[in-house]
């Protein structure tokens, strides 16, 4: 029967754990699980569920021996204005995740499905008059396996599954998206044969079109894999240091079907809109390697206090942004710079157990943003710096819990190179019932 309930569980998250979500550290969740995400998302030291999976394995290692069933949703309301394009309507997601954990003798093993993160915009008219948006979705399957090497010292690691998916509705001035034919534009012949005549016609607006409009899925889509090293050591009977290190993805291309995408060239002086279906490539899309060092102190009997420092290598996997567009029978490739800097995030996380069944939580979570002004885009505002976190856990039983964990992202003001404005601020919460037996 538990076996039962294991399969339906993850099969319902399947269907939707790859939704688009507008994530805010970079496109990375601020934290996984609502009770890490309820101490500011610090989790590198302390048995945080199988949430796990998505921050430190070793720590499955410091669960009590048994079995523990996690199914979480989690929701996120960004707040994204644009002095170009107004407000975005994106403005609700949901992520379910399910976990699963044994814990038998020195090993714990399990399996576990989350929403990495993204981005997700939606606003009702671009330059061309026709709406704009934008969603990026990433997801994981998960298979942990721990190793209690001794009382203190604990190592873990997983293999990870990853599916991505894409939709974009981007328009942009056609001399601006020549602009970013590479390696030279439009004006030095990169473009040639049909797809050449019909951007080269006296049109003034050029856009991408490749979107099924479902916060489930996308209609360009890769897999890939990755994996995770953890561990966790007890430096003395209240205090715990963990670390761990995330691998970069090694994702292929993603694609749309050889006609899911469309190139749109549009006028406002009246010349007929012109609209050719192709294939849409993008190009070494990836999700950034992750360093990851944290404590846990047992303050009192009924008070702990985590900290942590991630460094999120955003660096080295947004540079570009870069697009093949295939359609009869030429290719044009364009590149949108990103230049995102790496990101350093610093946590900090209170747990107050105030009887013995109600756990509070609160912690903070500070960053810079990954995304220089030279770069930033309406469509990708992935711009988040602070987070400020609340949550509590209520124990039915000592084999039945729910925690849930709010978190606020203060709002964040950037300005493009074209001189206008993009501010993003977001409020989002997750709510997890846990069994254990």
């Amino acid at each position: 029967m538990q076996l039962k309930k294991l399969s339906a569980a993850l099969a319902i998250a399947s269907l939707t754990a790859s939704g688009a979500a507008l994530a805010t550290n970079g496109m990375n969740l601020e934290g996984y699980g609502p009770i890490a995400l309820g101490m500011g998302g610090a989790s590198m030291a302390y048995d945080n569920g199988t949430a796990a999976v998505m921050n430190n394995p070793a720590t499955l290692g410091l669960m009590s021996d048994g079995s523990r069933l996690d199914v979480a949703l989690g929701f996120l309301g960004p707040d994204v204005k644009s002095s170009m394009s107004g407000d975005s309507s994106g403005n609700a997601y949901y992520m379910p995740a399910v976990g699963y954990a044994k814990k038998s003798g020195q090993l714990t093993y399990g399996v576990g499905l989350f929403a990495q993160g993204g981005m997700g915009t939606e606003y009702a008219m671009g330059i061309d008059g026709m709406p704009e948006r934008s969603e990026v979705g990433v997801g994981r399957l998960i298979a942990p396996l721990t190793y209690n090497v001794n009382q203190n010292l604990t190592v873990g690691g997983s293999l990870d599954f990853v599916w991505a998916m894409m939709d974009m509705q981007m328009a942009m001035p056609l001399a601006n998206m020549a602009g970013l034919v590479t390696p030279t534009g439009m004006g030095n012949g990169t473009i040639m044969g049909a797809l050449g005549g019909m951007m080269a016609g006296g049109y003034d607006n050029a856009r991408l079109n490749f979107s099924d409009h479902n916060d489930l899925t996308g209609k360009a889509k890769t897999t890939g894999w990755a994996g995770k090293l953890g561990f966790t050591y007890k430096v003395s009977p209240a205090v715990t240091i963990g670390g761990t290190y995330h691998s970069k993805t090694s994702l292929d291309d993603m694609k749309t079907s050889v006609n899911g995408a469309q190139m749109v060239i549009t006028d406002n002086g009246g010349f007929p809109t012109q609209t050719v279906p192709g294939k849409l490539t993008i190009r070494d899309f990836q999700w950034p390697e992750t360093y990851g060092l944290g404590m846990a102190w047992q303050a009192t009997p009924k008070m702990m206090v985590a900290a942590d420092w991630k460094r999120i290598g955003w660096k080295d996997v947004m540079r570009n942004f870069t697009m093949t567009y295939s359609a009869m029978g030429d290719n044009v490739t364009f590149s949108l710079p990103q230049n995102w800097d790496d990101q350093d995030v610093f946590i900090l996380g209170v747990s107050y157990k105030w009887t013995e069944a109600l756990t509070l939580r609160a912690g903070a979570s500070l960053s810079k943003n990954p995304v220089p002004s030279s770069t930033v885009h309406y469509l990708f505002p992935a711009i988040e710096e602070n987070h400020f976190t609340a949550g509590l856990g209520y124990a039915f039983s000592p084999s039945s819990e729910l925690n849930f964990a709010v978190s606020h992202a203060a709002n964040v003001t950037q300005t493009s190179p074209m001189g206008y404005t993009v501010s993003h601020n977001q409020n989002s919460w997750q709510l997890m019932y846990s069994k254990k037996f």
